[in-house]
């Protein structure tokens, strides 16, 4: 049955992105609150560091932060596929400026402690998990199935724009004080509740059986439909290990930099170059999606970010980090937007939240070990032997994925519409078929 989101989508099938209002709306805040918030996150393990002088401390105030998404990312699908999108990204926001207004103020005022910000950084995370379940199906919503490739690579340099602002910017506001970056988070997460305060359209389609449903049973329903789906069931285990591992190298990273005592304009800068790779990634993604197939363009951008990986761990110097973390980072962009918007164009409506909560664990569970791992190989081996475990950590995965047929088989955006999933499936009321 065709939903009044659905119809609309339809309609504006032909109208470019540029032109459509609430698209532009979400996007607007978002990107606003992905550059603020990629401010005081940049900041964070800096002050951590400068809080309790410890590299390990602060890799473990990071890893209570990242906590926050994985606890709260079950009940974040569910609430998005119950609730008002609209609502609950505004809510959302109104908790995450609170939480940044409340380390800014702690910053200035000098009582801000590490575990004061690490629960500052687990109540952030929190709300990341919140507006990652209700903004997957909040765009879909509002952007006609064959623009959806185009959707999810304009997400990619949105977040390539927040990397190549936040790191030199977050230097100067850092080095300016330490306060500044978490008072440019307050500001991002107020541009999200404005600008969706003016999006006029339903972001959700039929809730009156989501809401009927006990919201256990809907968790269990989600949780069987991700697994019915092979190119999601059989992927997990190696997007975990890609996450590990990448995340690690970076965190390691950045903390060698940080305990060498490498100015933050330098610590900046590798985050900023990464971000102008990726942000070259997103603009040449749409081509390259509407041209090859996404799974064979997931094969080839693990294996360049392997083989970079790879030198990084061989040259282990300034300059390296920079050549190699970009290119590694060059062909991102066009395999999170074809996995991506594949997996939105196929997941029904009243399923994305969860899906999307679902999908984000295999990153979730990584990401509060990433930073423990990295600080205590960091700390106990030294940034040599930690580069070339995580370097070949990726490896593995990266080959492992070349292997899953589910993923290698993904076509381009004119074949996923037929790939749609019909819910609840024709005949039955349990789990889809495919």
């Amino acid at each position: 049955m065709t939903t009044p989101i659905e119809t609309r989508a339809a309609q504006e099938s032909v109208a470019p992105l540029g032109h459509n209002r609430p698209y532009l709306l979400l996007m607007s805040g978002k990107t606003t609150q992905i550059v603020g918030e990629g401010l005081g996150v940049f900041a964070a393990p800096l002050v951590a560091f400068s809080l309790t002088h410890s590299v390990v401390l602060a890799g473990v105030i990071a890893a209570v932060g990242e906590a926050g998404s994985l606890v709260a990312t079950l009940p974040a699908g569910v609430a998005a596929d119950r609730l008002d999108r609209r609502r609950l990204l505004m809510a959302g926001a109104v908790v995450g400026l609170v939480l940044w207004a409340l380390a800014a103020i702690g910053g200035f005022s000098g009582w801000l402690t590490g575990w004061q910000l690490a629960i500052v950084l687990f109540g952030v995370s929190v709300v990341t998990a919140v507006f990652g379940a209700a903004e997957v199906g909040a765009i879909r919503a509002v952007v006609a199935p064959g623009q959806m490739a185009s959707a999810m690579a304009a997400i990619q340099g949105r977040g390539a724009v927040a990397s190549l602002i936040s790191g030199p910017l977050g230097g100067v506001l850092y080095a300016f004080s330490h306060a500044v970056p978490f008072a440019a988070g307050a500001i991002g997460h107020a541009a999200v509740a404005i600008c969706t305060a003016f999006v006029r359209v339903p972001l959700n389609g039929d809730r009156a059986n989501a809401k009927a449903a006990h919201p256990v049973a809907q968790l269990k329903e989600g949780i069987r439909f991700f697994a019915s789906l092979p190119v999601l069931r059989n992927s997990l285990w190696l997007i975990m290990l890609i996450n590990l591992t990448v995340s690690g190298t970076m965190i390691a990273i950045n903390l060698q930099l940080v305990r060498t005592r490498t100015a933050p304009l330098l610590i900046g800068a590798l985050d900023a170059v990464s971000g102008a790779a990726m942000l070259l990634g997103a603009l040449i993604a749409p081509a390259l999606i509407k041209r090859i197939p996404s799974g064979r363009i997931t094969v080839i951008a693990l294996a360049v970010m392997a083989v970079s990986f790879l030198a990084m761990a061989l040259v282990h110097s300034y300059l390296g980090y920079l050549v190699f973390a970009a290119l590694g980072a060059l062909l991102i962009p066009a395999l999170n937007a074809g996995v991506g918007g594949y997996i939105a164009a196929i997941v029904p409506d009243v399923l994305q939240g969860r899906v999307s909560s679902v999908s984000s664990l295999g990153y979730l569970a990584i990401a509060p070990l990433a930073p423990v791992v990295a600080s205590v190989l960091l700390a106990q081996l030294g940034i040599v032997p930690t580069l070339w475990i995580f370097a070949a950590g990726l490896a593995a995965g990266a080959v492992g994925t070349a292997f899953v047929r589910e993923l290698r088989r993904i076509g381009t955006p004119d074949s996923w519409a037929a790939e749609a999933i019909e819910w609840p499936p024709a005949g039955a009321s349990a789990q889809p078929a495919r």
